[in-house]
């Protein structure tokens, strides 16, 4: 049974060893190696994690199947009027396809639904797989663009919402 835990300031650790795997995995085929440590340590530094949760309002919720960490999820509650985006969500690959990814989505789901959100919103990159997955769990492509990043790189980015 997939177990889902609010992550806090001492779980940096879980969740960028986390990261550590799934990223390489998600993103090796799309993004350079060098746009992916660019990346990966503009995100994950432990500095990042903390302003995240101290000063953009990011909230955490951690996966445990089994008793092992396997997936993780990041997002925030009226990013915009009436709306909450999920910043991160992401499954280590060899458990991707036994609904982990989907608890963590309800569980955001529930969230922001309890704090009055009627629009649940994320961006994912184009040539992501996990787009399949988005439009499965009942999102929609409402938009796309493309985020200047520093050092000369893109996120080519959907964007993607779904009414809660």
């Amino acid at each position: 049974m997939i177990e889902v835990i609010k992550g806090g300031p001492d779980d940096y650790e879980t969740i960028r060893s986390l990261a550590e795997v799934i990223w390489p995995a998600t993103y090796s085929t799309i993004l350079s190696a060098e746009q992916l440590e660019f990346m990966f340590n503009m995100m994950y530094s432990k500095n990042s994690y903390n302003e995240q949760l101290s000063l953009k309002n990011h909230h955490y919720l951690l996966a445990k199947d089994g008793g092992k960490f396997v997936g993780f999820a990041s997002y925030e509650i009226n990013y915009r009027p009436d709306t909450a985006k999920i910043h991160k969500l992401y499954v280590l690959p060899e458990t991707q396809g036994r609904g982990v990814g989907y608890v963590l989505a309800s569980k955001i789901e529930a969230i922001a639904k309890s704090h009055g959100n009627s629009v649940l919103t994320l961006n994912v990159n184009r040539y992501n797989p996990s787009v399949k997955f988005y439009i499965k769990a009942g999102f929609v492509k409402a938009g796309q663009e493309d985020i200047n990043i520093g050092n000369g790189y893109l996120m080519e980015d959907y964007i993607m919402q779904k009414g809660l």
